[in-house]
């Protein structure tokens, strides 16, 4: 994983963000969902995937009901912000989506860094973009 920031003061926030994958793949429902914050939004690759944190949970409890949820590597994450806030996008890869973009706030909140919004995109090369966007004109029709 190449991450482009220096120093230890983001080792904190890449442990959450690292925490957050780790607890997916494994399918820990409770201490994924402690890395958000109590007002937090998740943002899914399909157009109408805007969670509410309760809703996310309602979604990913039948997913992690097995002892694993989905699983996405780090390929890379950027960090930019300073004090409470910071945001980020980090290049991942999922087995079967190929390669997507996560971004996403993390806001300094009692002590504790949480997640306050996360968006998961599918990268789409533009050699191929046209093609893709022109199938999902008629996907929900």
């Amino acid at each position: 994983m190449v991450l482009s920031h220096s120093g230890w003061a983001f080792e904190k926030l890449d442990n959450l963000v690292d925490g957050l994958h780790q607890d997916a793949h494994t399918g820990n429902f409770e201490s994924y969902f402690d890395r958000y914050s109590k007002n937090a939004v998740f943002l899914g690759t399909d157009k109408t995937e805007r969670w509410t944190i309760e809703e996310f949970k309602a979604y990913a409890k039948p997913a992690f009901s097995d002892g694993h949820g989905w699983t996405y590597s780090v390929i890379e994450r950027n960090w930019e912000g300073d004090g409470n806030t910071r945001w980020f996008d980090e290049i991942l890869f999922n087995e079967k989506l190929g390669h997507c973009r996560g971004t996403g706030v993390v806001e300094h909140i009692n002590g504790e860094w949480k997640v306050s919004h996360y968006a998961l995109t599918m990268l789409v090369p533009n050699s191929i973009a046209a093609k893709v966007g022109s199938l999902t004109l008629y996907a929900d029709k």
